[in-house]
């Protein structure tokens, strides 16, 4: 479903833009996917409304079905926010192990204490942090929006599948400048 309406307290939430990440998916997707996500994010702040930094620190301890846990030191830098973000004081930073950035992670917490009710979705991968963090949003009870545009997965049919068949079953679909517009022209 596209886009019908931005709340009045919305919140940008940035899945996994760390440099670990972005620099081992090197190309135009990702350059793409975080150029959007910083304008988002600026719009966001512009307005002075709640720009939520995910990163990723590692899997779930113990075994699991991808093959092992999350035991494997990371290389120095790898979980760093990537600076086109322009990470400011104003931000919230959350630091998943798991998939979904609501899983023992205080998110939620979080953005109701913020009073949010929306939040717009960003980020790498969008079959896997992207679309555990939309499954859970809706569950929360979260209008979700999800940036299309501003969100790559390495693996292309993954990615396709996750924005034609799953995202339009979770909540609304849009691009990055269908966002700010919206959010330009109902502030």
């Amino acid at each position: 479903m596209a886009l019908t309406a931005i709340d009045a307290r919305p919140a940008l939430v940035v899945i996994d833009l760390q440099k670990g990440i972005t620099q081992s998916h090197p190309g135009q997707d990702t350059a793409t996917t975080v150029r959007h996500s910083s304008e988002l994010a600026a719009a966001f702040r512009r307005h002075e409304l709640p720009v939520v930094l995910v990163n990723v620190t590692g899997r779930a301890p113990g075994r699991t079905d991808a093959g092992g846990g999350g035991t494997v030191a990371l290389p120095p830098g790898w979980a760093d926010l990537n600076d086109e973000l322009d990470v400011q004081p104003t931000d919230h930073l959350i630091t998943k192990r798991r998939r979904s950035a609501f899983h023992d992670t205080g998110l939620d917490t979080l953005l109701r204490d913020l009073g949010v009710t929306q939040i717009v979705l960003t980020g790498i991968a969008t079959a896997s942090g992207v679309e555990s963090t939309a499954r859970s949003a809706a569950d929360h009870g979260y209008h979700v929006v999800l940036a299309t545009d501003a969100m790559n997965d390495p693996d292309v049919d993954s990615h396709r599948h996750s924005i034609e068949r799953v995202f339009p079953k979770l909540g609304e679909t849009a691009t990055t400048a269908d966002v700010i517009d919206m959010m330009e022209n109902s502030r």
